[in-house]
């Protein structure tokens, strides 16, 4: 009985799934400041547009998030954003409907942000949103929150932001001493008054406790939106549904990050892509996730990391109109969360906010790894099992192509230093132990 009623409430939420494919059709262009107010949905002939109620921002269902430019080695070896590259996806995205980018001072090593400007100055200033973040994780003194800030104009190439974000907190005290204790957040409510920032919000990594003392200031603050993460398997099983339907009562419009929880509802077990794909043989597995995260009506824009051409085509083509869920698909996607969750992936989303590691080791890919042999069936349990010796060849083999000797798992000495920065609260350096001494097993058993 409890599924029936948390399916309504979601159609509930997701109401005016009609008025996606009409209603406010006849908008144009980007700004559309005469819109009515609310979450109300529209559509031109191709991508679905949600509108800010606050302010009639007519944003693209589809937005572009910034963290995963395509990348290539320089002359000294060194891993740089391939500009040309990403110039096209930005310049094909925007043809397509695409207006909103969300970067960060911190994405690709400090890289994101200067791309990103590049690539958007060679387009008309109102065809597009720019988001991006105060990311002072590692400093957070008032001369570098500044400094950062006045930065990111400066790498944008621009003179105002329309939507910025206090980047990735989890409750009061992470606020206290980011934004409070050096008057950052009086200084950007004050530059929001000035219209250097035109959307003032914040990115959200936390449980229920941390989120209600964050939504009591909002009569204080007013956010005008916030960044949660949100797709079919934390919906039930982490706290999205809670979140959304506190924004909801608020009536603060929310940006989805992680509708595909860092690629794991594209690279599903090969048993839970059948099952998508012979509900809709035409959609991609990625497809399903989207169509999710854009279906409740208080979203107003849901993010994706397209490093290549054909993720963009693919994301363009669920968004471009979306078609939101009625309430057997949602039975259905349910359902799969519930069998995604009887397997033991590390929830690791591949944001690399837990890098540098101070030993070398490349914790993303270890762990992604381990991820994806674990979908494919090659992680062995016991000596028993009766493809045990392939599953073993075969993650070892795959494991030394995927992480360079010295930045292996075994190399981590416990020192936690990537345990705080890490969105997802993993207890790092516990899954490396495990996974070192499963390979370490895996080496004597042969």
């Amino acid at each position: 009985m409890k599924n029936d009623i948390d399916r309504r409430e979601f159609l509930k939420r997701a109401g005016g799934a009609a008025m996606v494919m009409g209603g406010l059709a006849a908008l144009t262009g980007c700004k559309g400041s005469s819109a009515s107010t609310g979450a109300a949905n529209s559509a031109d002939e191709g991508m679905t547009y949600r509108i800010n109620p606050g302010n009639g921002d007519k944003v693209s269902i589809l937005g572009y998030g910034c963290m995963r430019w395509p990348m290539i080695k320089d002359e000294d070896d060194r891993d740089i954003i391939d500009q040309e590259t990403t110039n096209r996806l930005v310049d094909y995205a925007i043809e397509h409907g695409v207006n909103y980018f969300d970067t960060s001072p911190v994405y690709l090593q400090g890289q994101s942000e200067q791309a990103t400007g590049i690539a958007l100055k060679r387009h008309p200033r109102e065809s597009y949103f720019i988001a991006t973040k105060l990311s002072n994780f590692s400093n957070s003194s008032r001369e570098n929150s500044m400094m950062m800030y006045r930065k990111s104009f400066e790498n944008l190439q621009t003179d105002y932001i329309d939507y910025y974000l206090l980047h990735s907190i989890s409750g009061m005290d992470a606020f206290k001493k980011r934004y409070l204790d050096n008057g950052m957040i009086d200084f950007l409510v004050e530059e929001r008054k000035a219209g250097r920032i035109r959307n003032l919000g914040f990115s959200f990594h936390g449980g229920n406790e941390g989120w209600d003392e964050l939504m009591a200031l909002h009569e204080k603050y007013h956010w005008d939106f916030v960044q949660i993460q949100l797709n079919y398997i934390d919906w039930k099983h982490a706290n999205a549904e809670y979140l959304q339907t506190e924004l909801d009562k608020r009536g603060i419009p929310s940006i989805i990050m992680e509708p595909l929880l860092g690629g794991r509802l594209s690279k599903v077990p090969q048993h839970i892509a059948d099952r998508l794909k012979e509900r809709n043989p035409q959609g991609s597995v990625a497809s399903w996730a989207f169509r999710f995260a854009g279906t409740p009506k208080g979203v107003l824009c849901v993010l994706s990391g397209m490093t290549y051409m054909e993720h963009l085509q693919d994301n363009l083509k669920t968004y471009s109109p979306l078609v939101p869920l009625n309430e057997e698909e949602l039975t259905f996607l349910y359902e799969t969360a519930d069998l995604m969750k009887k397997y033991p992936t590390i929830p690791c989303n591949d944001c690399k906010y837990c890098m540098p590691c101070p030993y070398g080791i490349d914790i993303p890919a270890i762990l992604l790894h381990y991820n994806k042999c674990v979908n494919a069936g090659e992680v062995a349990q016991s000596i028993e099992d009766e493809n045990y010796r392939k599953a073993r060849r075969a993650y070892l083999v795959s494991y030394d192509r995927a992480v360079p000797k010295l930045r292996q798992a075994d190399r981590c000495i416990g020192c936690n230093t990537c345990v705080e920065h890490c969105p997802q609260r993993i207890k790092i350096p516990q899954e490396l132990h495990k996974i070192s001494k499963y390979i370490e097993n895996l080496r004597k058993n042969k």
